[in-house]
């Protein structure tokens, strides 16, 4: 690992010419290089937890093969003592132990540990290191604090590539800070603001907030001015998040990319404070060794907003962890999209004609020609996830999609992208959405949103059923929304497949679309320089 600002860029060559693969590229999971990177293992030894992630499938968007934390407490009592915690030492070293053998059933091949806050600070971090080598044969990387903050930045980028703004991991025993902007992490600083740590401030609350306000100037002193969005990493901040949404009764339980507010946040923190701790641990499914450290993140949770003033907030499941993967990946990995990288993954291995969602995207997409780039992307998304739900039950199929797209790992979507692609899937297998669990869900989009969801499951539903040979041609959909008429005109190979259950989906369509709808078939096909509509009549 090095310890600098900004990673070599390598130069993004593709031996396939993008136009072989449409809009979508080259698949990432293709590539040798994304291969080599199909299952890493990392351990974060922290202050608080031990824990172990292996992490599989299309490297640009990591699934979790395997993940299992301790909660060590490993810093706890470090700022008297000076020493790690005797009993969270041996715990670690057991769980490490445990993590040893694990890796072994799962050849991986090699486990990269890493070690933060505590085992730097404690007078006796270099003996557990050289334990952990006797006892099961591994070196742990002990890093510095700006080294943390780097790798934490970095897996936050592999979330949102090209992402800007500021980074804050907290750990149990210390916070840092770093800017990313452009792909790229900046500016980093440390500091000492971790929870256990706070614990031992003398002078009480009083001295406490005192002792954060001054180290929270100096970190701003350091980074300079930060009024961009505000990217939250670790286990008190994601409680903390967690409390936000039962303080908000907030539908969808997902962290990552879980938005706060600056006001938001104060409330919370007034919340938190006024809350009986138990009472609110077993709302919130928070552990009562994390619960015990939330009312100190919270008191710097405050400082922090009130310091940087950020425009926005967004959670980060992505962290350190995510950050040693990204490590190990060329720029022309990083540069990918997370998102389409895990779907073009997902129909390789789930759907029952790999390939097809490019088809069916290029099919449906006259519909929403004038979609935002970022409407566009969603699209892709959804066509190539359109198949991979067939095994479920045809009855709760639909409620599968929905409930896949907006709760899976995938990287690089907010919460109202979750919804409006799970929607779009919902539609997929049905005409309607009413009558589903997730109803309170759909609200989080506008009514306009709600129907271009509608639109493309209708537009996927219908062009499901002309499944053919790769090339072949299946004709196009004219849209002119102006006018609202829909054509579609049908090729001559395709007409056979265009049954009753087809004629019904399409109608199905023109009704959500509000169109007049008319069907033409192609008497022969066209050459490239013949027009299209000379050699067409109607069905």
């Amino acid at each position: 690992m090095t310890d600098q600002t900004e990673q070599a860029s390598t130069p993004a060559t593709d031996p396939v010419a993008p136009h072989d693969w449409g809009p979508f590229g080259r698949p990432l999971f293709e590539d040798p290089g994304a291969r080599a990177l199909a299952r890493v293992g990392v351990v974060d030894i922290g202050s608080n937890s031990v824990r172990l992630v292996v992490f599989d499938g299309a490297a640009r968007s990591p699934a979790y093969f395997y993940n299992e934390k301790i909660m060590c407490a490993l810093g706890a009592g470090l700022s008297e003592s000076g020493t790690l915690n005797p009993s969270g030492r041996k715990r670690a070293l057991a769980a490490l132990i445990r993590f040893k053998h694990l890796a072994d059933g799962m050849n991986l091949p090699e486990l990269t540990l890493v070690a933060t806050a505590a085992v730097r600070d404690a007078s006796d971090g270099a003996d557990f290191c050289a334990d952990v080598l006797r006892e099961t044969g591994l070196r742990i990387w002990v890093i510095d604090g700006r080294e943390e903050a780097r790798l934490s930045a970095q897996g936050v980028l592999l979330g949102w590539p090209g992402a800007y703004g500021l980074v804050c991991d907290i750990g149990g025993s210390s916070m840092e800070l770093a800017e990313i902007s452009g792909g790229r992490v900046g500016r980093r600083e440390t500091s000492q603001l971790g929870p256990l740590k706070l614990v031992d401030v003398k002078g009480g609350k009083k001295g406490r907030r005192e002792h954060i306000a001054a180290v929270m100037d100096q970190l701003q002193e350091a980074m300079g001015i930060q009024r961009d969005r505000l990217f939250l990493v670790g286990g008190s901040w994601r409680a903390i998040a967690r409390i936000d949404m039962y303080r908000r009764n907030y539908p969808l339980h997902v962290l990552h990319e879980y938005r706060m507010t600056p006001k938001g946040v104060a409330k919370t923190v007034a919340f938190i404070a006024k809350s009986d701790p138990e009472e609110l641990r077993n709302a919130c499914g928070i552990s009562a060794q994390r619960m015990g450290l939330v009312p100190l993140a919270a008191e710097v949770l405050s400082r922090l907003v009130r310091t940087f003033k950020p425009k926005d907030i967004a959670v980060s499941s992505y962290g350190i962890r995510e950050g040693l993967l990204y490590e190990q990946m060329p720029q022309r990995l990083r540069d990918r999209d997370p998102l389409i990288e895990s779907c073009r993954f997902a129909e390789a291995k789930d759907a029952r004609l790999p390939g097809f969602g490019r088809t069916l995207y290029e099919f449906i997409m006259p519909l929403f020609k004038s979609a935002p780039v970022q409407r566009k992307r969603l699209i892709k998304a959804a066509c190539l996830l359109h198949d991979v739900s067939w095994r479920a039950h045809p009855d709760y199929r639909a409620e599968v999609c929905f409930d896949n797209a907006t709760r899976a790992n995938l990287g690089g979507l907010k919460h109202s992208e979750r919804i409006f692609l799970g929607l779009a899937l919902l539609h997929r297998y049905s005409n309607k959405s009413e009558g589903t669990p997730f109803e309170n869900l759909y609200e989080m989009l506008d009514e306009k949103t709600r129907l271009q969801a509608e639109i493309l499951g209708k537009a996927m539903r219908f062009g499901a059923m002309f499944w053919m040979q790769k090339d072949a041609d299946r004709g196009e959909f004219r849209w002119y929304p102006q006018k609202k008429q829909l054509e579609l005109h049908l090729s001559p190979a395709v007409v056979p497949l265009y049954g009753e259950v087809a004629e019904a989906r399409l109608a199905s369509l023109a009704g959500s679309l509000g169109a007049e709808l008319t069907v033409k078939t192609r008497r022969r096909t066209p050459r490239a320089s013949e027009d299209t509509g000379a050699s067409e009549g109607n069905t």
